[in-house]
């Protein structure tokens, strides 16, 4: 009886967030012309490589970007100790899939996830026959589970986690979360609060096991990135002794405080820079209107040549200009360059979690965030142990640290050592956990 109630009920919330979902999809694009994977159907190409792989490959699933790199140093270290594996990389996002399309190697396959209903499931587990289905972090697709669970394919959940909003939604729906958290083979959850949820939600507490975050494992600095992103920064006035304030994914909000603070700032310290990478660049026209009511010239990094470059240079060596950053994957070379950073998605009400923090504290930037860090609970909770990163409260709060930093280049210099310090001494829980489900797997052959 659940699961035709929980069918009924996906149908009419398919069905009204559709109209979002499709306007979502025309602003960013992306995945139009694969719009039949979710269906389960194929193009012929896929469908002949997917026959080929049927019974061999390993399905690894990702919702989005963040997702995509836990799942990318998952594929490879399963590669590292089992060098002919092979995946069907599934992802739910377009930014997803440009980001899983780097990674995915030409002996793999990479489609969009099935819709979560019944026929769409079958049909996609038809044509791929999984030697096993990996999940990253909340993913929780009930039918999907389930369907695998029926035909004996090992399910694995990794970097699993119950953010606080979530939490008590799970345990008052242990009726409906229970039943599928017990088709996991083995669940690897990011902390104890987070396997204490999963266990309170209905998980077989023997299937859980607690191995602390894979993001320590993702972040990678991209030295090619920095370079191009370094010469990028030196020909618009923030090369040489320039100290760049970066605002690292941020949400709408977030610009205007940062704006508001280099305002501040740029008087006390003028070697100081303003640059901000949004989150979504799409909504870069937005961040563009709040550098300009600030008087500020805006040099945005998709846009170079609708201004004539000498007027943005002399703009920014004058410290009257801000750039925005709207392009895709230079996030990290940006962070390289940085002298501070501010991680997104930290300050305002409305949009709150957090983005990554670890990768900024990687590239040795004095770090800091707002108090809405529920997403990366878990890493917050490490690099604050460490001294590795500065949690504020406000924008008042967020000023006077930066003006700290800015004043005492030791202390600035201290922190940034510090995070690279606390990411370094965190990896190697995806190599270990590879290690387990590989033996997990071999258990199950010779069973």
């Amino acid at each position: 009886m659940r699961w035709w109630i929980y069918q009924a009920l996906f149908a009419v919330v398919y069905v009204a967030l559709l109209p979002r979902f499709l306007l979502r999809m025309c602003r960013r694009g992306g995945y139009v012309n694969r719009f039949a994977d979710r269906f389960g159907h194929y193009p012929r190409e896929v469908s002949e490589k997917l026959m080929e792989l049927r019974g061999k490959a390993v399905w690894i699933h990702a919702v989005s970007v963040g997702e995509v790199y836990v799942a990318a140093q998952m594929m490879a270290a399963l590669r590292e100790q089992m060098p002919d594996i092979r995946f069907v990389f599934s992802t739910t996002s377009s930014t997803g899939w440009t980001e899983a399309s780097q990674r995915v190697s030409e002996r793999d396959v990479l489609i969009y996830c099935p819709l979560d209903f019944p026929p769409c499931v079958k049909r996609a587990l038809d044509a791929v026959q999984p030697r096993a289905f990996i999940l990253t972090e909340t993913e929780i697709w009930p039918n999907l589970i389930r369907s695998c669970h029926r035909r004996g394919i090992p399910l694995f959940l990794i970097n699993a986690r119950v953010s606080d909003r979530s939490a008590p939604g799970y345990r008052r729906l242990r009726y409906w979360f229970g039943p599928v958290l017990q088709m996991f083979t083995r669940i690897f959850a990011q902390s104890e609060q987070d396997r204490d949820r999963l266990t309170d939600a209905g998980a077989n507490p023997e299937t859980v096991e607690v191995t602390g975050s894979f993001k320590f494992d993702t972040a990678r600095r991209a030295p090619e990135k920095e370079a191009s992103v370094r010469a990028f920064l030196a020909q618009y006035g923030c090369g040489g002794d320039r100290r760049v304030l970066l605002g690292g994914s941020t949400w709408p909000g977030e610009d205007e405080i940062l704006v508001t603070i280099y305002q501040k700032l740029r008087s006390s310290f003028p070697r100081l820079r303003l640059v901000l990478v949004p989150r979504h660049f799409e909504k870069a026209d937005a961040v563009q209107a709040t550098v300009e009511r600030a008087g500020f010239v805006c040099v945005r990094k998709s846009k170079l040549g609708a201004m004539p470059d000498i007027l943005l240079q002399q703009a920014m060596d004058r410290g009257d200009g801000v750039i925005v950053a709207d392009t895709t994957g230079e996030l990290m070379g940006f962070y390289g360059n940085a002298r501070i950073a501010f991680v997104g998605k930290t300050m305002c009400e409305k949009e709150r979690g957090g983005q990554n923090m670890i990768e900024p504290c990687l590239c040795g930037c004095a770090t800091i965030t707002g108090p809405h860090t529920e997403n990366f609970r878990p890493v917050m909770a490490d690099l604050l142990a460490s001294d590795a990163v500065l949690q504020v409260s406000g924008r008042e709060k967020l000023t006077a640290q930066i003006w700290q930093l800015l004043s005492d280049d030791q202390k600035c210099e201290t922190l940034g050592a510090r995070a690279v310090a606390a990411v370094e001494k965190r990896r190697g829980v995806v190599s270990k956990c590879a290690r387990e489900m590989i033996a997990l797997l071999e258990e199950r052959k010779q069973a």
